[in-house]
C-alpha cells in the first residue's frame, strides 16, 4: 500500500527549490553588477587622474614638461587601493616622463578616448591601466620659453600627439571587491534563509484549518452527518469541503429514507402479523373442521394484505432511491407506449372480473422516454388498479397517451365516485385513504407510490374530475426532454 503523500511536503519540495533557484540567480546577477559598478568607480578614479596630468602637460618650453606630477601621484595613491604608475610619452617614443613601457592597448588610439584594460606590468604583477592620446599644442615663435620641471628636454620640433597612461595594481582592487562580494552573499543567503523560514511558517499556518478539520471529523460520532464548518476554509479546500457535505446530505437523506422504511414496515406489518399470529392459534385449537376451514380462510386473506403492502412498500423505497440518484446520469430509454399497454393487459383480468368497459388509446408513433422502466409501469399499474378498483360494475375505465408541449401525458380516467376538494388536497400521503376508500381493502401507498416516481423522473401527477367519465381523472405529465 502506498504512504500518502503530505501535501505540506508537496509545497515545500516544490517552492523551496523554486526559492533557492531564484535567489541563487539573482545572488548572481547581483554579484555581476556589483562588480561592474566597483570596476567603474575605480575607472573613473584612473580617468580622473588622467585628465589631471593632461591638464598639467605644457609644450612652452618647446618640448615635453609635466607642472607637480608627483603631488598628483601622491593624491591619488591615498585614495588607491595599490600601487600606481604612470607614463607620459609622445607618440614617437623621443619624450617620456614617469614609468617605462607601461603596455599600449591593441590597435590605433583615437584622440580624446580613454580606453581602460587589464594587463600586466614587470613581467607579473595584474594592472589596470587606463590610456588617452591627443594633439599636442605648439607653441608660437614669439612665446618666451618656460622654466619647467623637464625630466626629459628635446629642442626638436615637438611631436603632434601625446599618449598619458596611469596603471593601477589589481591585488588591492580583487581584495576589496571580494570583501563587498562576500558581505553581499551573506546578506543575501541569510535572506534566503530567512525567507524559506517564513515559507514554511506560513505553509504550516496555512495548512492549520486542515489539520483542525480533520480533528474535527474524528471526534465526529459516526452518526452524525451534520455539514462541516466551512469558516475559516482555504478557497483552494472549499470546492472539496461542499462536495464533502453534499455526500453527507444525500447519505443523510438515504439514511432517513431508510429509518421510513423501517418505521412504515414496522407500523403496517405489525397488525397483519399479530392477526396472523392470532388466528393460527385459533386454528391450532379449533376442531370444528368448519371453523378450522374459515380460520385458514381468513388467514389466506390476512397474508395477501400483508404481501401487496409489502410490495407497495418495496416499490415506495425504490422510487425514493431513484429519486435519490444523480439527475445527470445517463437512463435508458423505453418505449411509453409498451409500457403502458403491458401494464393495461396485466390488470386485464381484474376489469373483466368486474365486467367493466376497459379502453386504451395509444399514438400511432413510438414515445420515448428516459427513465426507469420498471418504475414508471409500476406508477401506472397502480393507477389503474385504483380505477378498477373504485369503479362500480359495468362502469368504465379509460386509458390515453399523448403528446402536449414536449411532454408525453397517461391519462386515466374512471366512473366511480371520484374524489372531494379535501381528498384531492391531501392526496399521495402515505397511510391516508379517501373517503371513498373506506370499507376498501388497501394500505393508502398507491398515490404516495406513484407521486415519488414521477417526481424522480421530473414529473407531476395530476389529480381532477373527469370531465369525460364523472369520476376521477388521474394524469402522469413526464418531460421528453
Amino acid at each position: 500500500m502506498a504512504i500518502p503523500r503530505s501535501l505540506k511536503w508537496q509545497l515545500l519540495s516544490w517552492v523551496i527549490p523554486a526559492l533557492l533557484l531564484s535567489l541563487g540567480v539573482g545572488l548572481w546577477i547581483s554579484t555581476t553588477l556589483l562588480d561592474e559598478q566597483a570596476e567603474a568607480a575605480y575607472d573613473r578614479s584612473l580617468a580622473g587622474v588622467v585628465r589631471a596630468l593632461d591638464l598639467n602637460i605644457s609644450t612652452a618650453s618647446g618640448g615635453l614638461a609635466l607642472e607637480q606630477p608627483y603631488r598628483l601621484l601622491e593624491f591619488f595613491q591615498l585614495t588607491a587601493s595599490g600601487n600606481v604608475y604612470y607614463h607620459v610619452s609622445t607618440e614617437d617614443g623621443l619624450a617620456e616622463i614617469g614609468h617605462p613601457r607601461l603596455p599600449l592597448p591593441h590597435g590605433p588610439l583615437q584622440d580624446g578616448q580613454l580606453y581602460f584594460y587589464n594587463t600586466t606590468y614587470l613581467g607579473n604583477e595584474p594592472v589596470r591601466v587606463a590610456t588617452m592620446a591627443r594633439q599636442l599644442d605648439i607653441p608660437s615663435s614669439e612665446s618666451a620659453p618656460e622654466t619647467a620641471q623637464r625630466p626629459s628636454s628635446h629642442p626638436a620640433t615637438v611631436p603632434s600627439r601625446v599618449i598619458i597612461q596611469v596603471a593601477e595594481s589589481l591585488e588591492g582592487r580583487h581584495l576589496f571587491t571580494q570583501s563587498i562580494l562576500i558581505r553581499s552573499i551573506g546578506r543575501d543567503v541569510l535572506v534566503i534563509l530567512l525567507s524559506a523560514v517564513l515559507l514554511v511558517a506560513g505553509i504550516i499556518i496555512a495548512l492549520r484549518p486542515l489539520n483542525r478539520l480533520r480533528n474535527e471529523m474524528r471526534r465526529r460520532h459516526p452518526d452524525d452527518l451534520r455539514p462541516i464548518d466551512t469558516q475559516d476554509i482555504p478557497a483552494e479546500v472549499l470546492p472539496l469541503v461542499d462536495a464533502v457535505n453534499q455526500h453527507m446530505a444525500r447519505f443523510s437523506r438515504q439514511a432517513e429514507q431508510q429509518r421510513q422504511f423501517l418505521d412504515d414496515a414496522s407500523h403496517q406489518l405489525r397488525t397483519p402479523l399479530s392477526v396472523l399470529r392470532t388466528q393460527i392459534g385459533y386454528a391450532l385449537r379449533e376442531n370444528d373442521p368448519a371453523e378450522t376451514h374459515e380460520a385458514l380462510r381468513s388467514m389466506a386473506s390476512g397474508l395477501d394484505r400483508a404481501v401487496r403492502v409489502t410490495n407497495q412498500m418495496l416499490a415506495l423505497a425504490r422510487a425514493r432511491d431513484a429519486g435519490l440518484q444523480d439527475r445527470s446520469a445517463a437512463r435508458s430509454r423505453f418505449d411509453l407506449g409498451l409500457a403502458t399497454e403491458e401494464a393495461v393487459r396485466f390488470l386485464l383480468a381484474n376489469a373483466r372480473a368486474r365486467r367493466l368497459q376497459y379502453d386504451l388509446d395509444l399514438p400511432d408513433e413510438p414515445v420515448m422516454l428516459a427513465g426507469d422502466r420498471l418504475l414508471v409501469q409500476e406508477a401506472i399499474v397502480n393507477l389503474i388498479d385504483n380505477a378498477i378498483r373504485y369503479s362500480p360494475e359495468r362502469g368504465t375505465v379509460s386509458i390515453s397517451l399523448s403528446f402536449e408541449a414536449s411532454c408525453a401525458l397517461v391519462c386515466i380516467d374512471d366512473s366511480g365516485p371520484g374524489m372531494g376538494a379535501d381528498d384531492l388536497a391531501q392526496a399521495g400521503v402515505r397511510f391516508r385513504r379517501g373517503a371513498a376508500g373506506k370499507g376498501k381493502s388497501g394500505a393508502g401507498l398507491g398515490l404516495a407510490i406513484v407521486r415519488t416516481i414521477v417526481e424522480a423522473h421530473d414529473g407531476k401527477l395530476i389529480l381532477q374530475s373527469s370531465e369525460q367519465l364523472g369520476g376521477l381523472q388521474a394524469r402522469l405529465v413526464f418531460p421528453l426532454g
